[in-house]
């Protein structure tokens, strides 16, 4: 063997191959397993469950997550992770590795939801009217048990893993201020995760391509003439109008559209009125459209403002339309890079049996981690928190979750992103090739 051709032969085995501890070499997927007996660790178990409870009991709402934003710092301050702070008020962004490309970037939300927990636990929030209802402190517990890992093994990470820690996913657009300022530049490719009570613990889904929809939403307020319920002919009555315009907005999904485009129109908000005998002036409407492309999208928006102006017309009131672009913009779907789900899908395999990842079909709830996949591919993945229990769906004050998830998910998200990193490295060309 010539000695340019053993060169070659050296750098291309330490390109596709890792040195463990013991020093034997480590494949990329025998670095997972490590990652996976890493935090099956009875330290590292108890340490990550720890943090999940502590976001728990302090519930913060979207941009004032000033106590997790703190408790993530703290964490990475005693990792030696570095970090940048503050983005988007109260976002956080670590990186571990090399500083090097290839960059790939996890990322967990943090905010919780203006409701009241009803689950009697020891761990039950702690903050009156505000509860982690959507599973945003496992996701923050995932990303850090997914740091620490990363960080014990960096000798390995022959690139940058970023760490997105996000504000504000529930409605005020997070994702989309965290990439105005910046939070994914030099970054290639972005991994998310969501828990679900619908699959049970140690099981995740995806699916290539659409995965949410994209989702806008609507107040209208409708404008009549008041007056006594008991003399109708002299008021002009914004309830009945408002009545028939919830029916006729039903209609574009059931009549306009596309059985085959999925498609959603929900008026979840109707107020009008206060003494139960006089017709109020106004009413007011609100809620929420979605579909999965943007051509359905635009046409929805067109025709859900259409509707409310002439169906108040036909009652001879007028209507106003406010769509909240400014405060909130729309979220566009979540659709799924192919290579990338691929890639999940590979790795989870390999890591959690190929029995333990499931298919799973679209769902017209909606997701910020959207605004990401408009500037780079991404994956998005669901990593199941449900037990015999039947727990609650996301968004209820019963919601719960498995903490046996917790382990295995911040193991697959290392994993994600160190396996990316492995198989984007620059690689040597082969002899013939020289």
């Amino acid at each position: 063997m010539s000695y340019s051709r053993l060169i070659v032969l050296c750098v291309f085995l330490c390109v596709d191959s890792f040195v463990g501890s013991n020093g034997v070499g480590v494949g990329a997927g025998d670095l997972s397993k490590e990652f996976l007996s890493y935090a099956k660790r009875q330290d590292f178990v108890d340490w990550l469950v720890g943090v999940r409870r502590r976001i728990h009991e302090y519930p913060e709402l979207g941009y004032e997550e000033f106590k997790t934003s703190e408790l993530i710092r703290e964490e990475l301050d005693n990792m030696g992770v570095r970090y940048r702070h503050p983005l988007a008020v109260t976002g956080v962004v670590g990186f571990v590795g090399t500083g090097e490309p290839p960059f790939v970037a996890l990322r967990a939300d943090m905010d919780a939801l203006p409701m009241q927990e009803l689950v009697e636990w020891e761990h039950k929030s702690k903050v009156p009217g505000k509860m982690h209802a959507c599973g945003h402190d496992a996701h923050v517990a995932m990303l850090l048990g997914a740091a620490r890992i990363l960080q014990e093994h960096k000798k390995h990470i022959q690139g940058t893993v970023v760490l997105l820690f996000q504000p504000a996913e529930e409605g005020g657009c997070g994702a989309k201020r965290m990439i105005d300022e910046g939070a994914l530049e030099n970054v290639d490719a972005i991994f998310g995760l969501h828990v679900t009570p619908h699959i049970p613990a140690g099981v995740v889904a995806s699916r290539p391509g659409p995965l949410l929809a994209g989702s806008g939403f609507f107040e209208a307020v409708i404008y009549g003439k008041g007056g006594h319920a008991a003399l109708p002919q002299y008021s002009i009555d914004p309830i009945l109008a408002a009545s028939n315009v919830v029916i006729s907005l039903q209609h574009l999904t059931s009549r306009e559209a596309d059985p085959l485009d999925s498609q959603v129109v929900t008026v979840a908000k109707f107020k009008g009125g206060e003494a139960l005998n006089v017709i109020p002036e106004s009413v007011t409407i609100g809620g929420t459209f979605r579909t999965f492309s943007k051509a359905s999208f635009a046409k929805m928006k067109h025709r859900v403002k259409e509707v409310i102006i002439n169906q108040a017309a036909v009652h001879r009131c007028n209507a106003t339309v406010d769509f909240f672009q400014k405060d909130m913009p729309y979220f566009p779907a979540t659709i799924n890079d192919k290579s990338l789900h691929n890639h999940f899908v590979d790795v989870a395999g390999g890591l959690l049996g190929t029995n333990m990842v499931h298919n799973m079909e679209r769902l017209m709830g909606s997701e910020d981690f959207a605004f990401y996949q408009e500037v780079i591919p991404g994956e998005f993945y669901f990593v199941g928190v449900g037990n015999s229990n039947n727990f609650e769906t996301a968004h209820t004050p019963y919601f719960q979750i498995n903490e046996d998830a917790l382990p295995s998910g911040a193991a697959l998200h290392a994993s994600l992103a160190s396996e990316y990193i492995l198989r984007h490295t620059r690689r040597v060309p082969s002899h013939e090739e020289l």
